[in-house]
């Protein structure tokens, strides 16, 4: 195997081992899984850059054992971009890369980072979530079909609040909603609501609808997990590739999509794999441009109990830590329906 040197907008590197098989099941290469991000750079970038990066490497492919790796590497080229971040967990800096421009990409995935995770704020204002997301995990038997019924209900409540919302697959399983905010705010705040309205969902659709985490309880349903409004958590980043047999990606897709999928009730119209995201790009553009700029502001849930208690009660008196029980009686608000040696990349 040998290694290859390319020079990118004026950076030099060396591509390694660009015949390993990545997704044995579908013959998927490294070269494969670097022209997808070479490809797609112009739209994925502006949603990485200036975000602290957290990765998700499979030196061995899809099928080895993969780990996450939030500071830069050692050995990262000297022109790679990184910003540092106080961990008061770990009670230490990390220096997380910056995923800014083409060059980094491409080396990143010449590391075999498939996955990309983001955190949802950018590195100069860590605190400041610039968008709220809630990840739609559906339980065996319940598929994407099930996350589309959910996420309808979602956009719903969202137009009720005049909010706008951004769907995208999740490359996996489920289907995540995105609420650009682009203005202050903090993750108390965006983790308060988003519990606030994952109850909410939960106590009109009990049959489906999930607000924690409850394995015993998941099958059939879907998990809305409001929990990744967190400084400490990340969500796979949109046109990330996926660490699934083929090589699917967290694609954004239109609402009028996910109406689609749920009529027909079939998953399958949701999964796209990396040339046809590309394709997708060069027919639609980026469908998730706006959660880059659209500036909006979470509704103050007390002050909305004031107008309509009945109809937000529920939500508003949601608790992060400890939520109520909730009692029949209330209205909807709707109205109708340990690590292995790493292999060499």
């Amino acid at each position: 195997m040998t290694d290859t040197a390319v020079d990118i907008e004026g950076r030099h590197l060396k591509l390694s081992n660009l015949e390993k098989v990545l997704y044995p099941a579908v013959g998927f290469t490294k070269q494969q899984v670097i022209d997808y991000y070479a490809r797609i750079a112009p739209v994925i970038i502006p949603h990485l850059a200036g975000r602290a990066l957290t990765r998700k490497r499979y030196p061995d492919g899809v099928d080895g054992e993969p780990f996450f790796e939030k500071n830069a590497p050692m050995h990262k080229p000297e022109w790679v971009k990184t910003v540092p971040i106080w961990s008061g967990r770990n009670r230490r800096t990390v220096n997380y890369v910056l995923a800014d421009d083409l060059a980094t990409l491409v080396w990143l995935a010449n590391l075999a980072a498939l996955e990309l995770h983001p955190s949802l704020a950018l590195a100069k204002d860590i605190t400041c979530p610039t968008e709220m997301v809630f990840d739609l995990d559906p339980g065996s038997p319940a598929n994407i079909v099930q996350c589309c019924q959910v996420g309808l209900w979602l956009r719903e409540i969202f137009e009720h609040f005049g909010l706008q919302s951004f769907p995208k697959t999740s490359g996996s399983k489920g289907l995540q909603i995105y609420v650009p905010l682009n203005t202050p705010t903090t993750y108390d705040a965006t983790k308060m609501f988003s519990h606030a309205l994952a109850q909410l969902l939960e106590h009109d659709h009990r049959d489906l609808v999930l607000s924690e985490m409850s394995k015993h309880a998941r099958t059939g349903k879907v998990f809305v997990d409001w929990s990744q409004n967190d400084e400490h958590k990340t969500t796979v980043a949109v046109y990330s590739l996926r660490a699934r047999e083929h090589p699917t990606v967290s694609t954004p897709v239109t609402w009028e999509e996910v109406e689609r999928a749920f009529k027909k009730k079939d998953a399958g119209l949701l999964v796209f794999e990396a040339p046809q995201v590309v394709a997708r790009v060069e027919k639609l553009g980026d469908l998730f441009e706006p959660v880059l700029e659209l500036k909006q502001r979470l509704p103050d849930l007390k002050g909305a109990v004031a107008e309509e208690p009945k109809r937000i009660e529920i939500a508003a008196q949601a608790e992060e830590e400890d939520p109520p029980r909730k009692t029949s009686g209330k209205k909807s608000m709707r109205k109708g329906p340990a690590r292995k040696k790493r292999g060499k990349v």
